[in-house]
């Protein structure tokens, strides 16, 4: 059973993705919070195991609620996604790096929200192949010079072309097609790499193959 919190300050919002979310088998809504710094509290004492939460909200916006549960080792296996109005909202960015695991639009289809959530717990994030490569070109844009790669040593060449691929926003199948592997074979890869360098999920390896950088703008073609 998927365990979810609700983090928005409009109760409409979360009453109507409480219903949604409540009516499926393998998910039930275990909180709910109307604003940032009670979303944190729930999160301490209810561990779910998916956050949907509020970008912006009262007390304590969606962004720093993050930063906060990201920061707590005891809460490492704690995913948050990030609810937005638009698609390009200016904190997105800032909130992948701050441990979110991907972003939805309010408006999201129900579908396509409860794939996310899915998703998420299986380590799949950014959620939208389209989303994702919106996310990594703004990343490319406001990086700065790379720290030194000395974080990647401990990995393969072929973990590090992997890293690459998963940099530029490619998923696993497509990650396979290109290495002529099969998509087990890439989740695998995709996976030890993320152990190895301590990721939480793909949106931080995506960060990190920025950071480090094995990949650099540009490379979106």
């Amino acid at each position: 059973m998927i365990r979810v919190l609700l983090a928005d300050d409009q109760s409409l919002v979360r009453a109507g993705f409480k219903a949604l979310l409540d009516a499926q088998p393998d998910i039930e809504v275990a909180g709910e919070a109307a604003d940032g710094a009670e979303a944190v509290r729930e999160v301490r004492e209810l561990r779910p195991d998916v956050v949907l939460m509020d970008i912006r909200m009262p007390a304590l916006d969606g962004l720093a609620a993050t930063r906060e549960i990201n920061a707590d080792p005891a809460l490492r296996d704690v995913k948050v996604v990030m609810l937005t109005t638009f698609e390009l909202d200016e904190y997105v960015f800032e909130a992948i790096r701050s441990g979110a695991s991907g972003f939805l639009v309010k408006d999201t289809e129900p579908d396509e929200l409860l794939r996310a959530v899915r998703a998420v717990v299986e380590g799949d994030a950014l959620l939208s192949p389209g989303v994702t490569r919106r996310l990594i070109a703004e990343f490319a844009a406001r990086s700065k010079e790379p720290a030194a790669a000395d974080a990647l040593a401990g990995l393969t060449e072929r973990e590090r072309e992997v890293m690459a691929l998963v940099g530029i926003g490619l998923s696993n199948e497509e990650i396979a097609r290109r290495l002529v592997v099969s998509p087990l074979t890439a989740k695998t890869h995709v996976s030890r790499t993320m152990v190895k360098l301590g990721a939480r999920d793909r949106a931080q390896l995506v960060v990190l193959a920025y950071e480090s950088g094995l990949v650099r703008p540009g490379w979106l073609g």
